[in-house]
């Protein structure tokens, strides 16, 4: 039985995690096919670097067709570099792995050679990586080799196997890859586990709410709910235990971070305040500030005699709310200022009323396009008077920023 069909795999372990799983040469290297499926069954995002080695061994079609993503080999290929280029593949994930791990990439890499795209990316790496060798055991044995572990091993390279066996050119001893879960597991602990909010628990609120004015009708706004649900991935992908309270979108789920969809301000209160405890909150929803008085009924129908008066009534505050809480106060609470004019101004009045620590303000005009966007702007405030504007920046980025600003926050608390 497969351990599909097993009732153990947790198949948000991964969730939010990006990977980058590099391929070298070695007869191994069949056995990545199964370490891409098993990642991708925990819910990991992978891109995949196949050397020209591991092209002897395996195909970039299989490669793509497991990982569901384009697969890189050529450093020099424009269309490559152009759509992905190797310093974006080194950034623009959370892990790499390189499984498997040849003798002659684990002497590139500790000699500092870029010599093809895998190991010009490794060079440009600011994220950890995890080897798993593969070679025959004389190879593994040899001062040469022992020597460039030592040294990657000294420069924070973590590492996974290799085991000991009988090896495909008959000789046993080791040099044996790693079997794809040690590997899966070992991923597991280098991002679950080193996380630097590991241990934190944040809840954060997206998207608009929805307020009924009768069964056809609402009052609401233009919110897609992306800022949000970027701060929610990136929480994630931190180590925190993220729970992200949203209105309607249309927007799948971050993997990872368990979702509850809601309507109204009341029900997003509610929610949150059921969440709690939290160490976090990050307040991203765009909330109406009013709802019907009453709701009607029945649909509100022309009478010929000009439109129906409606009374409105004040929403809960739940900034305010999460801000102010005497019992289940979070360490860290941060808000959003979606304004159209006077923005700080505007955003300093709001950080003193509400209570919060951090606030984030944006310019939410017609022309701004930050509604529904994929950019924002941000001036960022804190409650002792410091302000910042960040440049324009992918909502994506934005999130990244707020929370290494987050993780900090609690590092230098500790």
């Amino acid at each position: 039985m497969s351990d599909m069909n097993a009732q153990t795999i947790d198949s948000t372990a991964l969730g939010g995690f990006r990977i980058l799983l590099i391929i070298s040469g070695g007869i191994a290297a069949y056995k990545s096919l199964d370490l891409i499926r098993r990642l991708r069954e925990r819910g990991a995002e992978l891109r995949c670097v196949l050397t020209a080695g591991g092209a002897e061994f395996i195909t970039p079609l299989s490669v793509a067709s497991l990982s569901e993503s384009p697969v890189y080999t050529d450093l020099w290929s424009l269309k490559d570099e152009s759509e992905m280029g190797h310093i974006r593949l080194s950034r623009e994930c959370d892990l790499i792995i390189i499984a498997p791990a040849s003798a002659n990439i684990l002497a590139q890499m500790a000699n500092g050679l870029a010599s093809d795209l895998a190991t010009t990316t490794l060079l440009a790496a600011d994220k950890p990586i995890l080897i798993a060798p593969a070679m025959n055991q004389m190879m593994w044995g040899h001062a040469a080799t022992q020597a460039n572990i030592a040294t990657l091993r000294q420069r924070g390279v973590h590492q996974i196997g290799p085991g000991s066996g009988e090896m495909a050119c008959g000789e046993t001893g080791s040099g044996r890859m790693a079997e794809p879960l040690e590997i899966v597991a070992a991923a597991t602990d280098l991002l679950r586990g080193n996380g630097p909010l590991r241990g934190k628990r944040a809840i954060v609120t997206s998207g608009p709410t929805v307020e009924p004015l009768d069964p056809v009708r609402f009052i609401s706004n233009r919110s897609s709910g992306k800022q949000g649900q970027a701060i929610a991935a990136s929480l994630a992908r931190a180590g925190a235990e993220t729970i992200m309270i949203s209105g309607p979108t249309g927007l799948a789920p971050p993997p990872g971070v368990k979702t509850i969809f809601v309507e109204t301000a009341q029900e997003m209160l509610d929610a949150c305040v059921n969440m709690l405890p939290a160490d976090i909150a990050v307040c991203a929803a765009a909330v109406s500030d009013w709802r019907a008085a009453d709701m009607a009924g029945q649909k509100l129908k022309k009478t010929g005699d000009g439109p129906p008066s409606i009374a409105l009534a004040e929403n809960p505050d739940i900034l305010a709310s999460l801000s102010t809480r005497n019992d289940s106060r979070p360490a860290l609470v941060v808000g959003f200022a979606a304004e159209t004019e006077n923005i700080i101004e505007h955003a300093r009045a709001k950080i003193a009323k509400k209570g919060c620590d951090w606030l984030l303000a944006n310019d939410v005009g017609g022309d701004t396009g930050t509604f529904g966007g994929d950019n924002n702007r941000i001036r960022f405030l804190t409650r002792d008077g410091r302000t910042e504007d960040w440049p324009d920046m992918r909502k994506t980025d934005v999130a990244n920023e707020l929370v290494n600003r987050i993780a900090q926050h609690f590092a230098q608390s500790a």
